[in-house]
């Protein structure tokens, strides 16, 4: 694979080894919403892919609700954060690329669920593509891919970059997101912690000036 398709693993494990006890690694209230969001999907025995699983907050999620959970990064200061969250609880952690077009093939027909939070707005649309190409091969055909990213037009963007220094991103809008899942079903949409409040109108106002936003495709 050429260099200029891989992710940039030196800034991602200086990031980790920073923020290896941050907020990137405890509870929030956008961590708390999107379990809401996920709680009416996930049943025990699921298997679940964690793309991009950085701490591993997710992953011991999907582990607490019985699931059989590959945590995948491709940073592995990453990774060596996931397995001590996740208490070396999932099935797998994985240091592989997802850029990767092999990958699909490798692990095809797996996954009940493919979930990432904070990934393709780290890639050009070419490399969306891919990744999206990947996860149709990866998951089961009754399988479903619940992606969250960061939305373009929300309040977030203005003081993300002192959050996250030397990470590169370009935040998605709604219509760019329905669209890298051009050709599976889309199942739900939304965003996501229109305020950092108790109370927030996702609802009412969430998919257009959310801090996040979501689809979830089979």
């Amino acid at each position: 694979m050429e260099s200029k398709n891989l992710p940039d693993e030196h800034n991602w494990n200086e990031f980790w080894q920073a923020n290896n006890s941050s907020q990137f690694t405890k509870k929030s209230r956008s961590k708390t919403r999107i379990i809401h969001r996920l709680e009416p999907l996930i049943k025990p025995q699921m298997t679940v892919l964690d793309a991009g699983c950085g701490s591993g907050f997710f992953s011991n999620y999907f582990i607490r609700r019985g699931c059989r959970v590959y945590a995948l990064d491709y940073s592995k200061d990453a990774l060596i954060i996931a397995e001590k969250l996740t208490g070396l609880k999932a099935e797998a952690y994985l240091n592989l690329n997802l850029l990767d077009a092999g990958l699909g093939a490798e692990y095809k027909n797996k996954f009940d669920i493919i979930f990432s939070d904070g990934l393709l707005e780290h890639f050009n649309k070419e490399q969306q593509l891919q990744i999206i190409e990947n996860f149709k091969e990866m998951k089961k055909s009754s399988g479903m891919i619940a992606t969250f990213v960061p939305n373009k037009y929300s309040w977030w963007q203005v003081i993300r970059p002192l959050f996250m220094p030397g990470i590169k991103e370009k935040p998605l809008t709604m219509k760019a997101l329905i669209e890298l899942h051009a050709g599976l079903d889309l199942i739900d949409k939304g965003g996501l912690n229109v305020l950092p409040l108790s109370f927030s109108p996702d609802k009412i106002l969430g998919s257009r000036i959310g801090m996040l936003i979501y689809t979830f495709t089979r």
